[in-house]
């Protein structure tokens, strides 16, 4: 890649040439690349978002692994790289990753906290660009076309001073991954966690997918992944090798966007008004349950933890979905929809309460949770009608309730059913 342009990630200076260090200040924290002056969609990930609040907080953790989940029976929502190094990772059961790492810190997610630290590196971005999409707490998409003059720099050298920013005033490390597409960025981002910042042009994107897993591409499970591989198509150029009208016998109407992506195409817009499609609330007993009168009291407090979700962002739900995992890690999810909008705890938990009747058959369970769906303008939320009066006074009961738990504390006001056992 002779002559193409570099960048320094510590002083920013931009050249047209140069060795594997910085020509400025001497870093061998360069970036390279032909097309690195001409790409403008990123996707920044914050590295080991849990993990490394924790450990910027208790600078006795920085160089011990430290899982972020819950008990033994729980699973990790997030590890730290030295635990990742060990094997742990996110989603895993608890008891595997303690095997893995057995000296390991575990420490209990503390998503308040966590969130507000999201906000601040939100902020930031918003200051970067107004189109940044939100994909979870802890990353985004950005689209910085445009923003050259505004900014004084290219899209590279910008994302690169916000980088560093965010460890100098968060405290905490983001890679980075820039590219012509959504698809593309999110790849790159990826690739050489943490404190990454890799990039990936139209003229390397085939060479550089062909070789890499299907399931590099979004919405592919473990089940569509061995159906996959019975028909031969392991590998991204294994998609490309075959006619459309192949593919569209073993993928149906997915076969066209999956050859889209694998030919590095990926025309949706960064949308920096997408919204969350549901709100949700889960938790992992300490030992398995499986009868109706153990399960209903954690069920009504996991809707009052989904009720003040959608109060602080403003929305209402029109489905209410169970999800439920058994001993044998089985999932069962069931739903109800066409639900008028609501944010009440009592509103969510009447579906929710009819559906683990119905799932309560003997099983043993070691999760449970809930969450609405179909989100509405909290505008549209319980609003009432003749046909369902009672909601306007269901209404007026939380709003009181939760204008003395504000005052007062959670524990302040809860009602007879969320004193049960879980």
């Amino acid at each position: 890649m002779t002559g193409a342009p570099i960048l320094c990630r510590d002083c920013l200076a931009l050249s047209e040439s140069g060795g594997p260090r910085c020509a400025a200040c001497g870093s061998p924290r360069v970036v390279r690349h032909a097309e690195l002056t001409h790409l403008a969609i990123a996707h920044v990930d914050c590295d080991a978002f849990f993990a490394a609040i924790e450990k910027r907080d208790d600078p006795t953790l920085r160089d011990v692994a430290v899982i972020i989940g819950g008990g033994r029976r729980g699973v990790v929502s997030t590890a730290c790289y030295i635990a990742r190094i060990a094997g742990v990772r996110s989603a895993m059961p608890m008891f595997k990753a303690l095997e893995a790492c057995p000296d390991a810190v575990v420490i209990r997610p503390d998503l308040e906290r966590y969130a507000k630290v999201g906000r601040e590196v939100r902020q930031m971005m918003g200051e970067l660009t107004p189109l940044v999409q939100p994909v979870s707490i802890d990353e985004a998409f950005l689209d910085l076309s445009g923003t050259e003059r505004v900014h004084g720099a290219s899209p590279a050298q910008t994302l690169a001073r916000f980088a560093a920013r965010v460890e100098r005033e968060v405290g905490i490390s983001v890679s980075v991954g820039l590219s012509y597409n959504k698809f593309l960025a999110k790849i790159a981002s990826d690739q050489n966690k943490p404190r990454g910042f890799t990039v990936l042009g139209r003229r390397d994107a085939p060479a550089f997918l062909a070789d890499k897993p299907i399931t590099i591409f979004p919405g592919i499970g473990q089940r569509t992944e061995e159906k996959l591989a019975k028909a031969g198509l392991r590998r991204v150029r294994d998609l490309t090798d075959r006619s459309e009208a192949g593919l569209r016998a073993v993928l149906g109407r997915d076969a066209e966007r999956l050859l889209r992506l694998a030919r590095g195409e990926d025309e949706r817009a960064v949308d920096p008004v997408r919204e969350a499609k549901s709100v949700s609330a889960e938790t992992t007993f300490g030992a398995d349950m499986g009868r109706y009168d153990e399960l209903e009291p954690v069920l009504w407090r996991l809707c009052e933890k989904v009720s003040d979700r959608l109060k602080r962002q403003e929305v209402g739900g029109a489905s209410v979905t169970l999800k439920l995992k058994d001993q044998r890690f089985r999932l069962t999810t069931r739903a109800r929809s066409g639900l008028a909008p609501t944010q009440l705890a009592s509103r969510l938990f009447e579906p929710a309460r009819a559906m683990l009747r119905t799932e309560c058959d003997g099983r043993l369970f070691r999760l449970i949770g809930i969450g609405a769906g179909d989100l509405r303008p909290a505008a549209e939320a319980d609003r009432g009608d003749l046909a369902d009066p009672g909601v306007v006074t269901q209404k007026r009961i939380e709003t009181a309730i939760d204008a003395i738990r504000d005052k007062f504390g959670r524990a302040a006001v809860q009602k007879g059913i969320g004193l049960g056992r879980g």
